[in-house]
């Protein structure tokens, strides 16, 4: 077990890059004094969002979750118009650099540990859902309650990349539409995890990301594993967006002796907006490694290239994920 002096020093870097960042920052709508001490609490990085949290912030609140803290970049789509009559929603602007910040890292750690700390926060973007056992009839209150009386501070997730049956520039979508309505395959099999040792994460590659878009290299397809609820603590950080987390010890999708409840996070990339998205980012050049998985999307994008196979399966509920072993329900019953 690693001394508290050895996690303080650990964690400096990690405390002085968010604090260089929060200057970045500028908080244009403040209703972080309606904040109680035992809040779940919703940290996000948005861009041009608006047409997606309609229903993110009802699905999210009818979960549990009762404030939501974000840090828009530059948005022009009217999110402030969304969002300024909402008690339970607090906005930071920023116009800086989301690359410089490591990909928004370094702003999500300053405000998790200046807001979140002693509090269950889930970190997550627009476009992403989480389930878990019994979602549908518990709310996340009492998951967070279980994994506490169980001495566990973090929840692991596998997230699945949701697809319609058709091309993506003709899965279109509403404000205020439940996505599955869209998009609601995914690939129940041909997932691989290996261990990393420098921050014990499971790396898990797969989905319709690695079958399709990176077929001919699959060693790059990005990352599925995310560790995006946790009760947060001053000393802790994400190091790898919701990837790696810090200390390593979060990383872990279970407990010591056995297995713990884990969620699958439904991701909605692959709907028409992706298209528009895609070109900007590709001119914006503001994401990892020179936006090459945004280059791969594009590709696919202008060969129509389909997501949907035979393989592919419909998405019911989180009995389903489980059935298919990629959820765990644990020793919660």
């Amino acid at each position: 077990m690693m001394s508290w002096f050895k996690l303080i020093i650990s964690a400096y870097p990690h405390w002085v890059n968010a604090k260089r960042h929060a200057k970045d920052l500028t908080l244009v709508l403040d209703n972080t004094q309606r904040i109680n001490t035992n809040d779940l609490l919703a940290f996000m990085v948005v861009r041009n969002e608006t047409l997606r949290l309609p229903f993110f912030l009802d699905y999210y609140q009818r979960l549990g979750i009762n404030h939501f803290l974000f840090i828009d970049n530059d948005s022009s789509d009217g999110l402030m118009d969304l969002l300024k009559s909402r008690q339970d929603c607090s906005v930071w602007h920023t116009k800086a650099s989301y690359k410089a910040a490591k990909y928004g890292v370094y702003w999500l750690n300053e405000l998790l540990r200046r807001y979140g700390t002693g509090h269950w926060c889930l970190t997550v973007d627009a476009d992403e859902f989480l389930h878990y056992p019994y979602c549908d009839t518990r709310s996340l209150r009492e998951l967070t309650d279980f994994l506490t009386q169980e001495g566990k501070d973090c929840f692991f997730s596998l997230m699945l990349d949701m697809y319609s049956e058709k091309n993506i520039d003709t899965a279109h979508y509403h404000a205020g539409q439940d996505p599955l309505s869209v998009c609601a395959w995914f690939d129940g099999s041909g997932y691989y995890q290996d261990k990393r040792p420098t921050y014990n994460e499971w790396w898990i590659r797969g989905g319709v990301r690695r079958r399709v878009f990176f077929a001919d290299n699959p060693e790059l397809a990005p990352a599925l594993n995310k560790t995006v609820l946790i009760k947060w603590r001053s000393y802790y950080a994400y190091i790898s967006s919701t990837h790696i987390a810090w200390p390593k010890r979060l990383n872990r999708p279970h407990f010591s002796d056995t297995l713990a409840p884990t969620g699958c996070l439904l991701h909605f990339k692959y709907l028409s907006l992706m298209r528009e998205k895609v070109e900007e980012e590709m001119q914006r050049q503001e994401h990892y490694a020179g936006s090459r998985e945004y280059q791969r999307y594009l590709d696919g994008l202008n060969q129509h290239t389909p997501l949907w196979c035979q393989a592919s399966v419909k998405f019911s509920n989180w009995r389903q994920c489980v059935d298919l072993g990629l959820m765990n329900i644990g020793r919660w019953f």
